[in-house]
């Protein structure tokens, strides 16, 4: 199972908001729809996350087992 809270905690941390993916890099709104609700997204939306926020791609997802829930932080 896909978890995105990693890219939540990893935004607060880096003062970056939803607000500015928007409107300072052209993210849109489906996409991030998409990762709110643990959806499927292209690698290139995930290489773009690592690269606005200069982290590896664990401080934006992480794969869980099936039978583990995901934590839901977003805010």
């Amino acid at each position: 199972m896909i978890d995105y809270s990693p890219l939540w905690e990893t935004m607060q941390r880096k003062n970056l908001s939803t607000y500015q993916l928007i409107n300072d890099f052209n993210f849109s709104k489906g996409t991030l729809d998409s990762l709110k609700h643990n959806r499927n997204v292209t690698l290139h939306t995930i290489e773009t996350l690592c690269s606005i926020l200069n982290v590896p791609i664990q401080d934006v997802v992480q794969i869980l087992p099936d039978n583990q829930p995901c934590e839901k932080t977003i805010k």
